[in-house]
């Protein structure tokens, strides 16, 4: 899928690229490096900080309910960039900081390059990692898998666990120097028993596939694409989507909060909001950025990372 449609896709993942006007080839400066290592947790209320700063472009934010913490990926440069400076956060059930490098790509046996997706089974938390999927222990941050999908993915983005495995959309654009364009395929990879993977889904339907979640009660995953406007559902096995509704577009976070409703967010209008029914509602605006969604289902509230922004932000579930 090429041409004008594509544009403000494209657009939007080269802001990404530059990291918000900062060459991502070039070293992080010491303001980047003293916002790492001292973040700031602000308007601190009963259920925990509304904000957290100090990230370095934060991609997806999962919930662990066992644990009571938060994993955060870093990209830390370019989406695309196989430069070996990624990492997780880790913050307590609150959203306060535990560990802002927690895993770091480069130290105790980690690779992590552009981390952005994540997942949790059992004990492993899976993380996307540009064409490599990894696998680190949930409670220690040890490396203890890696599931190499070089040449067959090209942008591997958001990461959902179901009942048969582990799922992860594959956006379909890469980098060059003349920087990000939609090469394709769009498609969806599934790692199941012993690792092995394969491609689900491949549907130019899903016009650069973003954010997935799997929706139990109805026995199908949601898929949000980032270059499209309509989400859609997707039943393992089947070679065909259907549509759920229709949005402004620019989708890149979705979680299900029921058997009616999904959480999704939205860069095209800096919104959170819910789609029921095929109808979309606001529930919080002025997010710039806003990516992979995660829930805390003790608190009730929903993290949202805002990527160019470098900070986490906290909000009531609707």
């Amino acid at each position: 899928m090429t041409g004008s449609r594509w544009t403000p896709a494209i657009a939007v993942l080269a802001l990404a690229a530059a990291c918000g006007g900062r060459d991502a080839r070039a070293p992080a400066s010491t303001a980047d490096t003293a916002a790492a290592s001292t973040p700031a947790d602000t308007t601190v209320g009963a259920g925990g900080p509304s904000k957290v700063e100090g990230f370095q472009n934060p991609e997806s934010a999962r919930y662990d309910a066992e644990l009571d913490v938060w994993y955060v990926s870093n990209v830390n440069g370019s989406p695309v960039a196989k430069d070996g400076n990624g990492y997780i956060s880790r913050l307590h059930g609150d959203g306060t900081v535990d560990s802002m490098k927690w895993i770091v790509g480069g130290a105790g046996g980690a690779t992590l390059n552009a981390p952005k997706g994540l997942g949790l089974q059992g004990d492993t938390l899976w993380v996307a990692d540009v064409d490599v999927v990894r696998a680190f222990n949930r409670r220690t941050g040890a490396p203890v898998a890696s599931v190499d999908l070089k040449g067959k993915a090209k942008f591997l983005n958001d990461l959902v666990v179901g009942p048969d495995g582990v799922y992860i959309t594959d956006t379909g654009v890469e980098g060059s120097a003349s920087g990000m364009k939609h090469t394709g395929p769009d498609q969806v990879f599934h790692i199941g028993a012993g690792h092995k993977a394969r491609v689900a889904l491949a549907s130019d339907s899903l016009m650069g596939p973003n954010g997935i979640a799997w929706d139990g009660g109805h026995g199908r995953y949601v898929i949000v694409p980032f270059a499209g406007t309509v989400v859609r559902g997707w039943t393992p096995g089947s070679r065909t989507v259907t549509s759920l509704g229709t949005t402004a577009g620019q989708l890149d976070g979705v979680e299900v909060l029921d058997s009616s409703r999904l959480l999704i967010t939205s860069w095209a209008d800096s919104s959170l909001f819910v789609l029921q029914d095929g109808k979309s509602t606001t529930v919080a605006g002025d997010l710039p950025s806003p990516a992979d969604i995660g829930i805390d289902t003790k608190r009730h509230r929903v993290a949202i990372p805002l990527l160019m922004e470098n900070r986490v932000e906290f909000r009531s579930l609707p």
